[in-house]
């Protein structure tokens, strides 16, 4: 069970790098078009640059949340 979990945080928090990263590149770049989610929700309008900063970081934490908890349960 508890491998499941982890690997499930892991593609959680690699989604989660991924949105983000994305969002960062459009804004920096103008690339990648619509591919990302942050440039699909209407409330961040002006705020993608640092929606996508906080999705990277959130992804990287979860990641490591993810990893902590397989040296502590040895799997």
């Amino acid at each position: 069970m508890i491998g499941h979990m982890k690997k499930i945080l892991e593609v959680l928090g690699f989604i989660l790098v991924v949105q983000g990263a994305l969002a960062v590149l459009h804004e920096v770049t103008d690339w990648f078009g619509n591919w990302g989610v942050v440039r699909r929700i209407g409330f961040l309008d002006g705020y993608e640059l640092y929606a996508g900063i906080v999705l990277a970081v959130l992804g990287i934490a979860v990641l490591v949340a993810s990893d902590r908890g397989k040296r502590r349960t040895g799997l």
